[in-house]
């Protein structure tokens, strides 16, 4: 006979840690990660569903905030005006780069420059860059050949608005692609008045043609003539920043000099990043959730968009239901009471939903402050190769914020900036620390190694090791293993597929 199983039922006790999170945490996290033109419809829907949650009259005000570099600002912070630690020109770090090679510049999206564009605010351009250049072309006076040439050297400029391929080069590829039999020379010609297109400085050859194109534009004055001086004559002290020497050159006074540095940091590298939107990249709507602005002195001010978002308040109607019904809860009927905890719950829901929106206010400008003091050299340059190496927890540590509260504001929220308009994700990047302890954004090291390759001789493709050396001798002394995990991160192909 087989033996019977007995099942038994046992009541037991056991400790467990878990974590709760409550209906106003929720809300609040699902707000902080959408972007003001999501928050805008979430809105609307509430008010929908809510008829306790109503529109202010009053105009709703949302503050600038300057820039700081005290790492003691914390969530509780209240102060809306901070100190500025540095001060440095908005071409100081891109000179570094530039100087060591002019083909080094890096590319970007361009953005709107100016003030009152960003009034007229059309995110996300509908004409492109080349677009541009070319409307300024149809309204010069050219014959047909010209015409072709001016099309052909405005779709071989880099996304920045400079020239870098040789006019030897055009001519050939004009010849053979396009069956257009012109000299280096007529090609020069054409140039010559693209180079009197908007912004200044497109289609110049290399960095010093570019600044000089935009000296030029300039009225007459002893400061112009300084100015084309040491561009012409001295461009090296200016690339390596060496101010003294070039004071001492010119012999200028301490003013003098203060005055000529000044001006030529207002200079900008990258004429091209001004016109919008380039070929190559996708056009659409793109409403930034944050306004940077970046002034000549290099003080940098940012505001939140509020778009149409308005302010948002209970209703006094539901407000004063409530409060008549709470002083005769004794005498309630049953309708009465399902009456009351009708509004109270909606009452509730509105506070709560105008208490996230004021958490979500207060959490991105306190992480979009802390983003801006830690990459504050490139909000002045624009130039990607100042970008340090910046992770979520830095921000984290710095803002006292959680880690996943940092990851959803900085998801699918875009910040304009005077050098276009970049999604907040791109301010961050891994570290990678030399054998000496020195750590250099892998963003920097990227770009540079992207730049190697494009400027290589396709004939005899860079190898892994040579790309290595190279790398190393502009001061980004890393592994061959490494060069080969950027460049397959990159998507470019080995040597020998390069050809």
């Amino acid at each position: 006979m087989a033996q019977e199983q007995i099942q038994e039922q046992r009541l037991t006790q056991q400790q467990k840690l878990a974590q709760t999170i409550t209906q106003q945490q929720l809300l609040q996290a699902q707000l902080i990660e959408l972007p003001i033109t999501q928050l805008m419809e979430r809105v609307t829907t509430e008010m929908d569903d809510n008829p306790a949650l109503e529109v202010s009259t009053d105009e709703p005000e949302y503050p600038e905030y300057a820039d700081s570099t005290d790492s003691s600002d914390t969530p509780e912070s209240s102060s809306d005006t901070y100190e500025q630690e540095e001060r440095q020109s908005a071409l100081d770090e891109a000179l570094e780069s530039i100087g060591r090679d002019d083909e080094e510049l890096p590319v970007y999206q361009g953005g709107m420059s100016s003030q009152e564009e960003r009034e007229d605010m059309v995110y996300g351009q509908s004409l492109s860059f080349y677009d541009q250049l070319n409307e300024q072309m149809n309204m010069c006076d050219l014959t047909e050949q010209e015409r072709n040439i001016m099309e052909y050297l405005i779709g071989s400029l880099d996304d920045d608005g400079l020239l870098r391929k040789p006019l030897h080069s055009i001519t050939d590829e004009l010849a053979i692609y396009h069956n257009i039999d012109v000299t280096e020379e007529e090609i020069e010609e054409v140039l010559l008045k693209l180079q009197d297109f908007d912004p200044a400085g497109i289609g110049a050859r290399s960095l010093q043609e570019c600044l000089l194109l935009q000296i030029q534009r300039r009225d007459s004055s002893h400061l112009k003539d300084l100015m084309e001086r040491t561009i012409k004559d001295h461009f090296e002290l200016f690339t390596k920043k060496h101010w003294d020497k070039l004071q001492q050159v010119l012999q200028l006074t301490d003013l003098q000099n203060e005055t000529l540095i000044k001006e030529l940091r207002k200079l900008n590298p990258k004429p091209g990043t001004a016109m919008g939107e380039v070929v190559g990249h996708s056009i659409q709507q793109i409403t930034p959730d944050f306004i940077v602005d970046t002034q000549d002195d290099g003080t940098v001010t940012f505001s939140l968009n509020a778009g149409d978002m308005p302010e948002l308040h209970v209703s006094q109607s539901f407000t004063d239901t409530l409060n008549e019904y709470q002083t005769n809860k004794e005498n309630m009927s049953r309708q009465m009471k399902e009456a009351l905890l009708y509004t109270k719950k909606k009452v509730d829901a509105a506070q709560s939903f105008i208490e996230a929106i004021r958490v979500r206010r207060h959490t991105l400008t306190i992480t979009m402050r802390a983003i801006i003091q830690w990459q504050h050299h490139f909000f002045e340059d624009g130039d990607e190769a100042s970008l340090r190496p910046m992770i979520l927890k830095d921000i984290a540590e710095k803002t006292g914020l959680a880690l996943s509260t940092i990851s959803r504001v900085s998801n699918s929220k875009y910040a304009q900036t005077r050098w276009g308009t970049f999604p907040l994700r791109y301010f961050f990047s891994d570290g990678y620390k030399t054998a000496e302890g020195e750590e250099l954004s892998t963003r920097k090291i990227k770009t540079a190694l992207r730049d190697i390759i494009e400027t290589e001789d396709k004939r005899k493709p860079l190898s892994d090791d040579a790309l290595k050396d190279l790398l190393a001798a502009k001061g980004y002394p890393i592994a061959r293993r490494t060069v080969a995990k950027y460049r397959e991160q990159m998507g470019i192909p080995v040597a020998r597929m390069r050809r």
